[in-house]
């Protein structure tokens, strides 16, 4: 092979949306920084079929469903990416679904899945509609394929079965990717980790408490992922407390009444009548706002798409970091971020309901860009354009709607939450109210504006735990990533049906050594205690990576190869269990020089970059677009620098793969690029080669 040039390769630990993201950006840029006379390989390293990964695999309960409408789901970048690299639109998930129908166009490549209940699903879906996961795992193992579709003829791809248990290897040369139950690993030049969302072990409290259900026989389930949860030790009629009201909630609220046999009936008037298997437990549930998370809005904008940023954008972060002062973000951007938001509400309310406002548009937002959100002159003016206190923004008021409220009953306490969560759906569900979606966009558009200002280090560590990573996720969560309009409705009847009970907000969980049994106060019912001989931590698991479940990350963190980021000042030390990365180009930061480690990378939910979710609404520049565009163009510049680990290659035992071919395309096995040379000299490990055709088809068994 002297004088060849030589083939560069990449490991990509995790081979769900973010790493099909980041694959379908290297496909992107790849004509404008790869050189395609030489080799790239790639071996995606997950247990978990790539597109969907773990979270979106195929195989999980049909009673799942996204909280996101089928419009509203897309892995494409967009006329609203602020990307170096070149746009490369592609189709939402109700426009990919709607080729099976009939309705739209055919995207290559074009397979139909495989379940007939998900092709049957996908043949009616809407753009309105909820879809399920499994209707998600299709159109995420689509995009997965149009990204290898898309690869240049110089580009292979690997899918290793197995999960990466260690990376080893200096700064300065090549690194080693260990894989379970395999004796030989995979050499690479660089490494990227992008496993996503990831489990951890419990927590000392969930631990206390997993312990006090050992000793009196109870069940304990602390954080989770609702699919991989095991609910099977749960008795019909057993008492239940649920702590989280959140879409963990409905989830497992769905999986312990439908799952179980239960059915829904529909009413002359159009409400619900849950008709009980009788294998049900009774579910009490209750959290520290003591609601459920606000409904998704299931209509569109009626007026003009407003123009955002406005007041919380580049300029305005560029400006608070060049401030003096350290920064809190309640008290120096919050009020930003919420006449942002409130801009997006009122620009839908004066355009689509002008019959609602006392004041033209035009003197209104003059008035309005002039002053602060928290002033008095701004609360006068939104007083006297919005005569209607219901269509005025009133933050306080939604993100604790039981503060200073408490019930003489539980059962008074039921009946007005059952009301709450009635005006809730309505709402939510009535075009009348679309400025609430106003409202949600800008919300979106503030999200994406956080990451650069956290990256710069100028929020004081008290205000990152306790406004950032405390207050403000939970509040964007409450208010943005509620279920649909259907599982609350579904709510009201099982409360209705004494399957589930209201407990209250602030509620706290102790323990009876007397009785065995979990107990459950809230203030919202004074004098009232729960006891259950059941306790579900009804939420996912908050990153950690002293107790992360991935055992690549916990080796590399005992071993300090990696860092957590903590965030220290005179006050305050904050470790926020998440991997430290460098905001540029998303490089491990390493521990023993203090910078960026030359060999690999990190990007999705365990990183400090905080872009979590790995698709998107379209339009709205998604953080997740604009850091795996960034890392995959510092990918590629890399790699076309880099020396390859050629020789350790050469002298590699031969892999045992299946090439992925197509029998409509297998004359151009033989003149693509020589994967089978590859095969025969890379580390020993079982994969399935993924290759791209000249004329971009992928090629696959």
């Amino acid at each position: 092979m002297s004088g060849t040039p030589s083939t560069a390769v990449l490991v990509v630990v995790g081979a769900g949306p973010r790493a099909t993201g980041l694959l379908e950006r290297i496909a992107a840029n790849a004509p404008e920084l790869w050189d395609e006379t030489r080799e790239l390989m790639i071996h995606l390293v997950d247990p978990h079929p790539p597109g969907p990964g773990r979270v979106w695999r195929h195989e999980q309960s049909p009673l799942l469903r996204m909280n996101s409408m089928a419009e509203d789901v897309t892995m494409f970048t967009d006329e609203s990416s602020t990307i170096e690299g070149p746009v490369r639109p592609g189709p939402s998930l109700a426009e990919w679904a709607a080729q099976f129908s009939g309705r739209g166009p055919r995207h290559a490549p074009y397979t139909e899945p495989a379940d007939a209940d998900v092709l049957a699903e996908l043949r009616t879906l809407s753009g309105a509609d909820f879809p399920t996961r499994r209707a998600q795992s299709a159109y995420l193992d689509w995009v997965f394929r149009r990204a290898l579709a898309e690869l240049p003829p110089s580009v292979t791809v690997a899918w290793h079965r197995t999960t990466a248990t260690a990376v080893t290897g200096p700064p300065d040369g090549p690194q080693h990717v260990h894989l379970a139950d395999r004796p030989t690993p995979l050499t690479a030049d660089l490494v990227v980790l992008a496993q996503g969302h990831i489990g951890s072990t419990p927590a000392a409290g969930h631990r206390a408490h997993a312990a006090f259900a050992r000793r009196h026989g109870r069940f304990h389930l602390p954080p989770e992922f609702s699919a991989d949860a095991d609910l099977n030790g749960l008795r019909p009629g057993e008492q239940v407390i649920l702590r989280g009201f959140g879409l963990a909630f409905i989830d497992l609220m769905a999986l312990l009444t439908e799952g179980r046999g239960g059915t829904y009936r529909t009413e002359p008037d159009g409400t619900l009548t849950y008709l009980p298997s009788g294998r049900e437990p009774v579910l009490h549930v209750g959290s520290r706002r003591g609601v459920p998370y606000h409904s998704k809005t299931r209509y569109r904008l009626r007026g003009p798409r407003p123009g955002l940023p406005r007041y919380f954008g580049p300029e305005a972060v560029d400006a608070l970091i060049a401030g003096a002062r350290p920064l809190h973000l309640r008290r120096d951007v919050w009020p930003l971020m919420a006449k942002e938001i409130g801009y997006g509400h009122y620009h839908e309310l004066f355009h689509a309901h002008p019959d609602r406002t006392a004041l033209p548009w035009a003197g209104f937002v003059a008035a309005y860009d002039r002053l602060d959100w928290y002033s008095d002159d701004m609360a006068a003016l939104v007083a006297e354009a919005v005569p209607d206190p219901a269509d005025r923004l009133d933050f306080e008021a939604l993100d604790r709607p039981l503060d200073g409220r408490s019930f003489p009953t539980p059962d008074a306490f039921q009946d007005h939450l059952r009301d709450y969560i009635a005006l809730d759906v309505a709402r939510r569900e009535d075009p009348h109210f679309s400025a609430d979606l106003g409202a949600f966009l800008a919300l979106l558009s503030v999200y994406g504006q956080l990451p650069r200002l956290v990256a710069a280090g100028r929020l004081t560590a008290r205000s990152v735990a306790d406004e950032l990573d405390g207050w403000w996720h939970g509040f964007f969560s409450f208010l943005a990533s509620g279920p649909p309009g259907f599982r609350l409705r579904q709510l009201l009847a099982l409360s209705r049906a004494g399957v589930v009970r209201f407990v209250g907000a602030s509620m706290r969980i102790g323990t009876d050594e007397a009785t065995g049994t979990f107990t459950a106060t809230s203030p919202t019912v004074p004098g009232r205690s729960v006891h259950a001989t059941a306790l579900i931590e009804a939420y996912l698991p908050g990153p950690s990576l002293a107790r992360t479940e991935d055992p690549l990350l916990r080796g590399l963190y005992r071993d300090g190869a990696l860092a957590e980021e903590v965030i220290a000042d005179p006050t305050h030390t904050h470790r926020s269990g998440l991997l430290t990365v460098s905001p540029s180009d998303g490089r491990v930061i390493d521990p023993s020089s203090g910078g960026p480690h030359p060999r690999r990378l990190a990007l999705g939910a365990p990183t400090n970059s905080r872009a979590v979710a790995a698709f998107a609404r379209p339009r709205t520049n998604a953080p997740a677009f604009l850091q795996n565009d960034a890392v995959a163009r510092a990918l590629l510049r890399a790699l076309s620098t880099l020396g390859a680990v050629e020789a350790e290659k050469v002298t590699a035992p031969a892999v045992e793969a299946e090439t992925m071919t197509a029998p409509a395309v297998e004359a151009e096995t033989a003149t693509a690029p020589a994967a089978e040379a590859e095969t025969a000299t890379a580390p020993a490990a079982e994969a399935e080669t993924m290759t791209a055709s000249g004329d971009g088809r992928p090629l696959r068994v």
